[in-house]
């Protein structure tokens, strides 16, 4: 598979007149419609099927219909990298980095495997959304409060003892400038406490596609590529700043490589706090 270059990440940029104005249009009245269809429709499907499934995987392939439908609608391509790297058969800490609303689309299509997202509670509130991920066995967090926050983590760990894997955000929220934010040591608690191997996975081009706070939608290549995994084999909780930073550091390697953003990583100290994502 060719390698995707920087200049292949670039949305395919309208800058004025009436093609500007008809992206935009397309975006507000087409595209997005279309994702909050998808969304209502599936959602209830999930809730309806979340009934039946205790397990929660029926609910995952309509999460990943959900994912598909989407992507395809806007005509995001996901180039996939480096996912021979992992064993997809056994439990894992997965850290990924956060750009737009495409990221979970993206990862939902392209991780095959069952897994538990580590969201923001404030997801859980929304309607159809936040039904689908309560009733599906995701883990709600409430950053702003550490106790709270110390027992999401707890039921992380005692769903990945369970055999599910974890995908969680390390920088606890979107990045609106594109540059890979502070990382909060929660992941990295949870793999430690499990004993499980932390993968770094960077998304590149979401950002490109869909910024933080817009709803223009800009179609551009993605690329998803998957780090060498870390052990945590051994180790206890005065090693999450290790860790922490070693993922924080080959994340940063494999996104700065690729992406359009200038790399600032000297400006952003890591955030080791194991009570907070």
């Amino acid at each position: 598979m060719p390698e995707t270059t920087q200049a292949d990440i670039k949305p395919r940029e309208v800058t004025g007149g009436i093609r500007h104005l008809g992206s935009r249009l397309r975006s507000y009245f087409v595209w997005t419609p279309l994702v909050w269809l998808y969304t209502v429709v599936l959602g209830c499907v999930s809730l309806v099927v979340s009934l039946f499934d205790p397990t929660g995987e029926r609910q995952q392939k309509i999460a990943r219909l959900w994912s598909r439908m989407i992507l395809w609608t806007v005509g995001a391509k996901v180039q996939v990298e480096g996912l021979d790297r992992i064993d997809i058969s056994k439990p894992q800490v997965y850290v990924v980095n956060h750009l737009s609303a495409f990221d979970i689309p993206v990862l939902y299509t392209q991780l095959p495997f069952q897994f538990r997202i580590l969201a923001k509670k404030e997801l859980f509130r929304y309607p159809f959304m936040g039904w689908h991920l309560r009733r599906s066995g995701q883990i709600p967090v409430v950053l702003e409060n550490p106790k709270a926050s110390v027992r999401s983590l707890n039921l992380a760990v005692a769903s990945i003892r369970k055999g599910n894997s974890l995908v969680i955000f390390p920088e606890g929220g979107r990045s609106p400038n594109g540059q890979l934010q502070s990382f909060m040591g929660g992941a990295f608690y949870a793999a430690v406490k499990a004993q499980v191997d932390v993968v770094p996975i960077v998304l590149v081009g979401t950002y490109e596609m869909l910024k933080m706070n817009s709803y223009h939608i800009k179609p551009c290549p993605i690329q998803m590529v998957v780090g060498s995994p870390i052990s945590t084999v051994g180790m206890s909780t005065r090693d999450i700043a290790k860790i922490t930073e070693r993922a924080r550091a080959i994340m940063g390697d494999l996104y700065y490589s690729r992406c359009l953003v200038p790399d600032l990583r000297t400006e952003q100290p890591v955030t080791n706090e194991p009570t907070k994502l």
